[in-house]
C-alpha cells in the first residue's frame, strides 16, 4: 500500500497555478553571451504566483543561481549551461552550501512551494562536466572540495521536476535536502566520458543520480541514469519515498548511505519502495564498472577525523525497504550490506541497524556466486529480511552464495552463517 498512498498524498498536495495575466517569455542571447541576469529577472518577476516560459536553445549562466518559485510554472524548453570555469566555481563564495550532508556546493538551487518545472524533454542542465574530469584526473577528490551539484531542491514543498535532462554534470547529478512532497517525473542524467585518453577508466567518479537527505514523500518514477557512482544514494533521514521505473547505466547501483557518519546526530531512512529497477553494464570504453544491484552501508562505530571526508559513530536505522521487480546485467555484487565504512583495525562496531528488508522479483545476472552478503554489526544486528523469487545467476559451473553474518530471521533463502 506505500506507492499508492504516497502517489496519492503527492498527486493531491501538488496544486500549480499559471494564473499571471503576461507570462515571462525570454530566449537565449546568443553565443558568447551572458543569460544570467534575464534568467533571474523573469523568475523574480514571474516566480510567485506566474508563469515563466525559457525558449529552446542554450542559456549562458556564469554564476548561482536560486530560483525561489511559489505556486508558479516554469517551462524550461532550453538548456542551463554552465560555464566550466573549474577556479570560479571551487572558490566556495561562488556557490551555496545549503547540503549540510558532507558540506557540498550547488551552483542551482530550486526552492519554494506549489510549483511546476518542466523541461519538456528538450531542456534542462548542461554541467560542461568533462573539461571537471579531466581536471580531477590530476588532482585530489574529497567530499566537499566545491564541486557543484547541477541541481538541488532546497526546503521545496509541493513541487514538481517534470522530463529533465542533466548532460555532463561535474558532480552529483541532482540532490534534494530539507524538502517535502517533492515528485520528479521524468529524468535523464548522463555522466559519460568522451575524452579517449581516459576510454576504459572510471574518470566520473562522485556523479550521483540524486542524494536524498533529510527529506519526507519524495517520488522518483522514469529515470534514466549514466553515471560513474551511485544510481541513487538514500541518505540520512530520508523517508517515506517511492522510486518506480529507474535505469542505471554503469556506477555503483543503488545505495542505502553512508549512514551513520556524523556521531552526534541520527540518521533515519524509513518507508522506502522501489520497484522496477534495471541495473545495466555498459560499453567498457564509456563506463568500466557496474558495481552493484542495490547495497546498504553504514559506518563503523569509532570516529576517524571529521565530516566531510571522515567521522563515524554515528546512531539510527534503516526500517522497512522493499526492492521489487530488479534486473541486473552481469554486476559484481547483486547486494550488500557493509557496516564498516572507512574502518580501521581495531574500531568499534557500527551501531547503525539495517532492519525490514525485503527482496522481491529478483533476476538478472552476476559476475561473482556471492549473490547476497550480509555484513550486519555485531553491536547492531541485521534483522527481519526476506527474499521472495529471488534468481540471480551467477558465473556458470558455480554455486550462488548467500552469506549472513551478524544477520537474524533471514527468510527465503539460505544463508551461510558467518560469526
Amino acid at each position: 500500500m506505500l506507492p499508492i498512498l504516497l502517489l496519492l498524498a503527492l498527486a493531491g498536495a501538488v496544486s500549480v497555478s499559471a494564473a499571471a495575466p503576461s507570462p515571462c517569455i525570454i530566449s537565449p542571447l546568443g553565443a558568447g553571451l551572458d543569460d544570467t541576469d534575464q534568467v533571474l529577472t523573469a523568475i523574480a518577476k514571474c516566480g510567485h504566483g506566474g508563469h515563466t516560459v525559457l525558449e529552446e536553445g542554450v542559456y549562458n549562466i556564469t554564476r548561482k543561481m536560486t530560483w525561489d518559485l511559489v505556486d508558479a510554472k516554469v517551462d524550461l524548453r532550453g538548456s542551463l549551461s554552465f560555464v566550466p570555469d573549474i577556479q570560479f566555481w571551487l572558490n566556495a563564495n561562488n556557490t551555496y552550501r545549503v547540503v549540510f550532508i558532507q558540506s557540498q556546493a550547488s551552483w542551482f538551487v530550486i526552492t519554494g512551494s506549489d510549483f511546476e518545472v518542466d523541461a519538456h524533454d528538450t531542456g534542462g542542465i548542461q554541467g560542461n562536466g568533462q573539461p571537471w574530469w579531466n581536471f580531477f584526473t590530476t588532482t585530489p577528490r574529497a567530499d566537499g572540495d566545491g564541486r557543484p551539484i547541477s541541481l538541488t531542491l532546497f526546503q521545496a514543498r509541493r513541487g514538481i521536476i517534470r522530463n529533465f535532462a542533466i548532460d555532463a554534470p561535474p558532480f552529483w547529478c541532482n540532490c534534494i535536502a530539507e524538502s517535502q512532497n517533492v515528485v520528479y517525473d521524468g529524468m535523464k542524467c548522463n555522466a559519460s566520458n568522451t575524452n579517449p585518453m581516459f576510454a576504459g577508466q572510471n574518470i566520473v567518479p562522485n556523479t550521483d543520480g540524486i542524494d536524498t537527505y533529510r527529506s519526507d514523500n519524495i517520488m522518483m518514477a522514469n529515470w534514466d541514469i549514466t553515471s560513474g557512482d551511485d544510481c541513487l544514494a538514500i541518505k540520512g533521514n530520508s523517508t517515506n519515498v517511492v522510486a518506480q521505473n529507474i535505469t542505471c547505466r554503469g556506477g555503483n547501483g543503488i545505495a542505502f548511505g553512508s549512514l551513520g557518519q556524523y556521531a552526534n546526530l541520527t540518521d533515519i531512512v524509513e518507508n522506502v519502495f522501489m520497484e522496477n529497477l534495471t541495473m545495466t553494464r555498459i560499453d567498457p570504453a564509456v563506463q568500466p564498472n557496474m558495481g552493484n544491484g542495490v547495497y546498504f552501508k553504514s559506518w563503523d562505530g569509532s570516529i576517524n577525523g571529521a565530516p566531510p571526508t571522515g567521522g563515524g559513530g554515528g546512531a539510527g536505522f534503516t526500517k522497512n525497504v522493499t526492492l521489487k521487480n530488479v534486473v541486473l546485467d552481469r554486476v559484481n555484487r547483486p547486494t550488500t550490506i557493509t557496516q564498516t565504512n572507512d574502518a580501521k583495525t581495531g574500531d568499534l562496531p557500527s551501531i547503525y541497524k539495517f532492519e525490514d528488508l525485503h527482496y522481491e522479483n529478483w533476476s538478472g545476472t552476476s559476475l561473482t556466486n556471492l549473490t547476497v552478503d550480509l555484513a550486519c554489526s555485531s553491536a547492531a544486528h541485521c534483522t527481519d529480511i526476506t527474499f521472495s523469487g529471488f534468481d540471480v545467476s551467477v558465473p556458470e559451473g558455480q554455486t550462488p552464495q548467500i552469506i549472513c553474518q551478524n544477520a537474524e530471521n533471514v527468510s527465503g533463502e539460505t544463508c551461510v552463517l558467518v560469526s
